[in-house]
């Protein structure tokens, strides 16, 4: 997920239990909700940098507690070194390390489980197994999600109007309380509805001949078009199939209309690629690898790359690795490369 629907998922958990916040209670929550993403940093370095550390570092279970601990860290001597300036209040109880953690690990595991449900997913168990999980239910930018997390602190704000204007002043913590617990039942109940629609694009992909070929296996992912549109990949005995889904119009779904990527054959070159560390880390993340192999003059080149994404796709988790090998199978160069960008 992009950072504005961590931060606003964190301050939407911080409502949750506004009244035992201790001192830079949000704050703390709302930094383990975007913290985990300076594993992003590796874009800066280079295709492969980013791949071997984005969504895996501090999205990893491991990671996570490393990063909660750091966080319960600096506002432990955060506590210490900001002086309480409010005389009419008193001041709250010193910031423990044990309560830091929890609050910040709140946040953390708010950011994995909401990188969780999205495309992409995360590599919960690295260092100790590098493949990712996700349940393929949002793209990394959902409005309607950012939608009713904005919403969700909004009414807070409408809450207090209307009490004031009713002279309820004394139900107004509650009634913040009550709007992030509606805001979740909200997130909630479209994150069903997205389930029960990617199962019907899976079920409407399975049932149908592409070409004349039967379905073996089916996935479908979202688009940023509408929660009703999917991108439909079929895998039959010699071919990917990728196809748009259209739930509201099952009839208008003309499965003979899919773009056919036919598989390659196990050729030797394909087979030394597997066999690169590269690949095999590679085969961990895609969700529909692809093959593209090339025979020139006097090398072979193996490109492959994940069919989930549409080929037009800026993001940089786009990402496919190409091999490169002499006339005799001897590895030139293993590389990671933005899938969406041409590279000779």
């Amino acid at each position: 997920m992009e950072p504005f629907t961590h931060a606003f998922t964190s301050i939407a958990l911080s409502q949750t239990v506004r009244n035992r916040l201790p001192r830079f209670g949000m704050l703390m929550m709302v930094a383990g909700g975007i913290a985990p993403d300076i594993d992003s940093i590796g874009y800066m370095i280079s295709p492969g940098a980013f791949f071997r550390m984005h969504r895996v570092v501090f999205h990893s279970i491991l990671g996570a507690i490393v990063l909660s601990c750091a966080l319960a860290y600096l506002f432990v001597e955060l506590d210490k070194k900001v002086p309480w300036d409010n005389p009419q209040k008193k001041r709250p109880p010193v910031v423990t390390f044990r309560i830091a953690l929890i609050f910040c690990a709140i946040g953390v595991a708010g950011h994995i489980a909401l990188d969780l449900i999205s495309t992409v997913g995360v590599a919960l168990l690295w260092p100790f197994y590098n493949r990712f999980y996700g349940t393929d239910l949002v793209l990394n930018l959902d409005f309607w999600m950012l939608g009713i997390l904005v919403l969700g602190l909004l009414l807070p704000l409408l809450i207090r109007v209307v009490n004031e204007e009713i002279g309820a002043g004394a139900k107004k913590k509650r009634g913040v309380s009550i709007a992030a617990i509606v805001t979740f039942v909200l997130l909630g109940a479209y994150l069903g509805g997205r389930a029960v629609l990617r199962s019907r694009a899976v079920h409407l992909l399975l049932y149908r001949y592409y070409h004349g070929r039967e379905a073996d296996s089916a996935n479908a992912y979202p688009t940023l078009t509408s929660p009703f549109v999917w991108r439909g990949v079929v895998t039959t005995d010699d071919t990917l199939e990728v196809i748009t889904v259209p739930i509201l119009k099952p009839d208008e779904f003309e499965n003979d209309r899919s773009l056919s990527f036919f598989k390659p054959p196990d050729t030797p070159d394909l087979k030394a690629a597997e066999a690169t560390s590269s690949v095999k880390r590679y085969m961990l993340y895609a969700r529909e690898p692809f093959a593209v192999t090339d025979r020139r003059e006097d090398d072979y080149r193996v490109e492959i790359k994940d069919l989930r994404f549409p080929p037009d796709d800026p993001s940089p988790e786009n990402i496919s690795v190409r091999v490169q090998f002499n006339s005799l199978l001897k590895e030139r160069y293993e590389k990671y490369i933005y899938a969406s960008v041409f590279t000779p």
